[in-house]
């Protein structure tokens, strides 16, 4: 059986792009905390949104799916389901409901798992919800002619209870580690779980449950405003192909976790990108053009450039993105960076 041990993470061999990357993040989030304090109505919008966008998108990366606008009366609890893929899909929001609002309180341990995937499929009235899987699965592929091929063989059934105690017992352990950061740890964490494949369905939901809550127990509530769900499902052939590398040898414990982790990382960083663009439309809905311009670059967590900005605010024009950008380069209140084509703008007082 593969052995499940994290402490790789404590011995500072990882790829530098690694490390920063995680550094870029954790400013980020303090900075989007900031922010946050200053504008909780935008974000209580925000919070909506993403919720929306959670459950739409982790049940599409499965197949299940249903229009926009009967996903939006089944979040927000405006009608019931009507078929089969409309339960699964409340049964997402229930789950995803649950960790919203009790993350603090639940222990990451495998009644929490069971539990969450009996939530998830309670209203679609599986008689298997919260059960580990009773026979052997197989991940599977199939190509253009129809022809299958297996992609990864999990754990068997016989030992999925042994595998699950000791990978969460693994997780506690690194966890309670004050020289690994909880950034790189918990893509390992998911990693494992997916190749575990613990369930006869339901896993790579629970997959994303599990992210989230082991994301909000580390202080990143990131996904609560944006739907990290929602960056997977757009870029998810780079995802299914870094768990696809990342699982090659496991069994064996040969396997690296980096192609993984950089996916999930960049993931956790376009939800940051996508923060400064949300943020920027819903506050900016009543200002002028002139103080939507200098809105959305003070409220951008990251450098911006011109182009991002006209895609933002696709009613201004370039000339007067260019004569208010002047204006605020000049007095002081943002900064340049770079030259030529690669100019961006930032917040002053995110420069030191």
């Amino acid at each position: 059986m593969h052995i499940f041990d994290y402490s790789f993470l404590d011995n500072g061999l990882l790829p530098a792009g690694i490390v920063n990357l995680t550094s870029t993040i954790s400013a980020l989030a303090a900075l989007a905390n900031e922010r946050r304090n200053n504008n909780q109505s935008v974000y209580t919008q925000l919070e909506s949104i993403a919720r929306v966008q959670s459950v739409k998108n982790s049940n599409a990366i499965e197949g299940i799916i249903t229009t926009d606008v009967r996903i939006a009366e089944i979040v927000n609890g405006n009608s019931e389901p009507l078929n089969h893929n409309e339960m699964e899909i409340a049964g997402y929001r229930d789950a995803l409901d649950e960790i919203h609002r009790s993350y603090k309180l639940l222990p990451v341990s495998e009644e929490t798992v069971l539990h969450m995937h009996k939530v998830m499929l309670n209203n679609a009235n599986y008689a298997h919800g919260g059960q580990y899987k009773a026979e052997d699965n197989l991940i599977m592929e199939v190509d253009s002619s129809g022809r299958r091929t297996i992609r990864f063989k999990p754990i068997p059934a016989s030992d999925t209870k042994e595998a699950m105690e000791q990978l969460l017992l693994a997780y506690i352990d690194a966890r309670n580690n004050a020289n690994i950061n909880q950034l790189l740890l918990i893509p390992c964490v998911i990693l494992d779980f997916l190749c575990i494949h613990p369930f006869s369905d339901g896993n790579g939901r629970v997959s994303r449950l599990l992210t989230l809550l082991l994301l909000y127990k580390s202080e990143y509530d990131i996904c609560k405003y944006i739907s990290f769900e929602e960056q997977i499902n757009y870029a998810r052939d780079a995802y299914y192909q870094a768990l696809y590398e990342s699982s090659q040898g496991w069994h064996e414990s040969k396997n690296s976790y980096i192609s993984f982790m950089e996916n999930f990382l960049m993931t956790l960083y376009k939800c940051y990108k996508e923060l400064d663009q949300r943020f920027s439309t819903i506050n900016g809905k009543r200002l002028k053009k002139n103080e939507r311009i200098e809105q959305t670059v003070l409220n951008s967590i990251l450098p911006i450039s011109k182009s991002e900005i006209c895609r933002f605010l696709p009613d201004v024009s370039v000339t007067t993105v260019e004569a208010v950008l002047g204006k605020m380069v000049k007095a002081g209140t943002v900064r340049k960076l770079g030259q030529a084509r690669n100019i961006k703008y930032v917040n002053a007082k995110y420069v030191k």
